[in-house]
């Protein structure tokens, strides 16, 4: 059951996996430039000005070196000493962080550039103006982050195993959830460094 809509003007937090070790793209990918900030400042920025408060961002990988990339935003850091374990790993350790009284977490990906502040914000609407568990994004066909969960699920996140524990989770409510149509320009991701060139061309 989702939760009482009365709770859904709580706050809504924001989970930014950020602790993966870029090993496809050769080095550290939260640290390319884009638009005059780095990969993940830009992430972070985004997420904060979409209205995700408070924002955990889970570090790993050069976790010092990205800590510094966040330095003046108002967000709190989690270390995930397991980082190599995968992305799954990660998750949890998010949402094992947030602090009781949120109404529910979006969970992002830190290499997702063109997911916008303005893309939050219509989850974090949509999510307060439903009592559905969960917000998905739809990228014509392709459903990844991010993906807005209600608090009633936080413990259900934890308790998967194996691989796509987010995925998992979204499956087993897909017919309850609510679904936002986005571009599917908006999916580019940063994996290899062609991602990353292919990113600055076309801005």
């Amino acid at each position: 059951m989702p939760s009482d809509p009365s709770i859904r003007s709580g706050p809504v937090a924001g989970i930014l996996l950020a602790a993966g070790t870029s090993s496809r793209m050769g080095s550290n990918k939260l640290l390319f430039e884009l638009d005059g900030e780095s990969v993940l400042r830009g992430a972070a920025r985004r997420a904060l000005a979409g209205g995700l408060s408070p924002l955990l961002v889970v570090l790993g990988h050069q976790a010092e070196r990205n800590r510094q990339e966040l330095d003046g935003l108002p967000c709190q850091v989690v270390l995930n000493p397991l980082f190599e374990q995968g992305i799954n790993s990660s998750l949890k350790a998010g949402v094992a962080a947030l602090p009781a009284g949120v109404a529910g977490a979006m969970v992002m990906l830190a290499d997702m550039p063109f997911v916008t502040a303005e893309m939050i914000a219509e989850m974090i609407a949509r999510f307060r103006s439903t009592t559905a568990p969960l917000v998905i994004s739809d990228y014509e066909g392709v459903n990844a982050p991010p993906m807005l969960y209600d608090r009633t699920l936080f413990e259900e996140l934890q308790a998967m195993t194996g691989e796509g524990c987010g995925r998992q989770v979204v499956k087993r409510h897909r017919h309850e959830a609510e679904v936002l149509p986005w571009p599917a320009s908006a999916l580019a991701d940063l994996d290899v460094p062609e991602d990353y060139e292919r990113v600055i061309g076309s801005r």
